[in-house]
């Protein structure tokens, strides 16, 4: 879901190498479903299966079978699902979330304040998950997270002139919102007033959890103890914890910091740089010019924790995670009930961890487990070239993490993570992104979305689980652990390789079974067992070169014991698919469309709001409106059925 592919990546130019940079290219993994797939002269054939990963499916129910009829490839500024399916628009940007005595109107020219938005849903809905009420199927609460903003859109006039209020209210169209919604008769609908609506915005005090509370490089002027931080940032995958509670991770966080012309190693590790991303947001807040407050960078790039059953609860930032340009965090249960959880890191080069918390999870929801994610191991993953793989503790004073390496105590290694990951050797991927855990047989899958500098000169070449050289179609790893999902070793493959077959270039074909699809970001597996890929193919990509034949992105779902992909539906012009989350009883579907309009550049022209698409309001003159959608089957069926 990064938004910025030019930037982050230059955080990677050190000369720490891939882990199988020179491995036998005879050797490379290409798997689905246990089989070899040769994908032309560049990418050399398995010879037999990988040992000791089970095929899916294998010694479990098998998932149900596809049950609609896919769409075909988007190229209008349309949403399109299956024939029989009913798509209702249900929270767009703008929209009050239903603070009671405060629920400010949507102006479509964008003229709302500052102070308005901070009550209404904030900009490019991304990461969402359905809390039930009362184990309800049909009443329920949704927490979703604002990625970024298009300021061009968000203003009246756009950045001309750039003032502090435009500052504010970029910040208040960061965050993260909660809605309550219900089914009435065969439609979604938000429930306003209500009691648990709120919003997070840059404004809003965050606790710190874990080894880094309170550690010297979380100080600043204004938090002197170092426990206490304002706001989350580039929020963007999500998932709910088996305690009830919502986790977001803060991705592209370091494009908001203006540091000075010479950035010192840790802020280049960390991809900083002058000016930023172009948010601008340093030229009237103090804490987002590093020259002025050198640590802010420090307190973001965290998993945080929301309980949106509680409205006055303080979200925290759980630094036992790990700090990173984290696209999100989703959690599995050992046998002896301790939570593990696995995130990715959503930027080239960079990598894919778990948490594996030293105690149990306790009954009695948030409360009985608010410290839980704030003791315990974390670890990086590597990716061997024999379809075996090992995590890598991040433990101070455990093999090269010393204090005089540069990490005097555990906090600064959570706050270093990438360096201690360096260090450690671990596995540079292609973009990890969403992932899924497969309750039925124990997989971990992780979606990498792409990487096009994989084999630049200077850059680290292609190995095991990276396996294409200017991978601009991205792809689907997975792994098993070995035991228990605290388990230190993992059998992995590749479930896809994502592509077109008629692309001249053969890094760029991949091993689709069924429908065409590039760039996979999120994915989940439903109620049900079905797996689900939502696609985030950037607005430069589409319609054109490789992407001719793909079009518009895309939902699609997967039986992963036959390895058929069918389409789903096709989004509208230039926007990405994403948010995904179920309703217990598998009969709704929430999505997010994000940023539907969006420019080549990243940056919509205010003179054009519309210039590319005007969903969903298509109002002569209006804007492009992220939007949670509901997705229903006509006649009340399990989706996708």
């Amino acid at each position: 879901m990064a938004k910025h592919p030019t930037t982050m990546e230059d955080s990677n130019r050190s000369s720490n190498p891939s882990i199988h940079a020179l491995s036998d290219p005879a050797r490379r993994v290409l798997l689905r479903g246990g089989t070899g797939a040769a994908l032309g002269a560049t990418l050399a054939p398995l010879a037999a299966a990988l040992a000791g990963c089970a095929a899916p499916g294998a010694g479990v129910t098998a998932p149900p079978q596809l049950g609609f009829k896919g769409v075909e490839p988007g190229l209008g500024d349309r949403l399109v699902v299956p024939e029989g399916y009913v798509a209702t628009v249900l929270a767009p940007w703008g929209e009050a979330v239903g603070v009671p005595g405060r629920m400010p109107a949507f102006k479509p020219d964008a003229s709302n304040s500052a102070a308005e938005q901070a009550l209404q849903m904030g900009m490019h809905h991304d990461g969402m998950e359905f809390f039930a009420l009362s184990g309800s199927s049909s009443h329920g609460l949704l927490a979703l997270n604002h990625e970024y903003t298009d300021d061009g859109l968000l203003h009246f006039g756009g950045m001309q002139p750039w003032t502090a209020e435009k500052v504010r209210k970029s910040q208040a169209a960061h965050g993260l919102s909660v809605i309550e919604v219900e089914l009435a008769g065969d439609r979604w609908r938000m429930v306003r007033p209500s009691r648990h609506a709120r919003r997070i915005t840059m404004d809003t005090p965050f606790a710190v959890g874990g080894p880094a509370a309170g550690h010297a490089l979380m100080k600043t002027a204004a938090d002197p103890a170092g426990r206490l931080v304002l706001g989350t940032l580039n929020n963007c995958a999500a998932s709910q914890t088996p305690w009830g509670t919502y986790l977001s991770g803060e991705e592209n966080w370091a494009g908001y910091f203006s540091t000075s012309d010479k950035p010192d190693a840790h802020e280049l590790r960390w991809g900083l740089r002058p000016k930023g991303f172009g948010y601008r947001w340093h030229e009237h807040d103090a804490r987002f010019d590093t020259t002025r407050t050198p640590n802010e960078p420090n307190r973001f790039g965290w998993v945080v924790e929301l309980d949106p059953h509680d409205p006055d609860s303080t979200p925290v930032k759980r630094t036992a995670l790990g700090r990173a340009a984290h696209e999100g965090a989703w959690v599995a249960v050992t046998r002896d009930q301790r939570a593990v959880v696995y995130s990715g890191e959503d930027a080239r080069f960079e990598y894919i961890y778990k948490f594996v918390s030293r105690d149990r999870i306790q009954p009695g929801g948030a409360r009985a487990n608010r410290e839980l994610l704030d003791h315990g191991t974390l670890y990086v993953a590597r990716f061997d070239a024999d379809g075996r793989g090992r995590w890598l503790p991040l433990v101070q004073g455990q093999g090269p993490l010393t204090a005089a390496q540069g990490f005097a105590d555990q906090g600064e290694v959570l706050i270093k993570a990438r360096q201690a990951s360096d260090l450690l050797g671990a596995t540079k991927m292609d973009r990890p992104e969403w992932l899924a855990i497969d309750s039925r047989s124990g997989h971990v899958y992780c979606t990498l979305t792409n990487n096009s500098l994989r084999g630049e000169a200077g850059r680290p070449g292609v190995d095991a689980a990276n396996p294409r050289a200017n991978n601009s179609m991205g792809g689907i790893i997975r792994w098993h652990e070995d035991g228990d999902f605290d388990g230190l070793g993992f059998a992995w493959n590749h479930f896809v390789l994502a592509g077109d077959p008629a692309n001249p270039r053969a890094e760029a074909r991949g091993n689709i079974k069924g429908d065409l699809f590039g760039c996979p970001d999120g994915i989940a597996f439903d109620p049900r067992g079905l797996l689900w890929i939502q696609t985030d193919a950037h607005a430069t990509q589409m319609y054109k070169g490789e992407f001719a034949r793909i079009g518009n992105n895309q939902m699609l779902a997967c039986d992963t014991a036959s390895g058929e992909i069918r389409r789903f539906l096709t989004a509208p012009t230039h926007c990405e698919v994403t948010g995904l989350s179920f309703t217990p009883d598998a009969r709704t579907v929430f999505i997010n469309i994000q940023h539907p309009g969006e420019t080549p550049s990243d940056r919509s022209d205010p003179a054009e709001p519309a210039r590319y698409s005007n969903w969903p309001d298509y109002m002569p003159g209006g804007r492009p409106r992220s939007a949670t959608v509901a997705i229903r089957r006509a006649d009340g069926g399990p989706i996708g059925s």
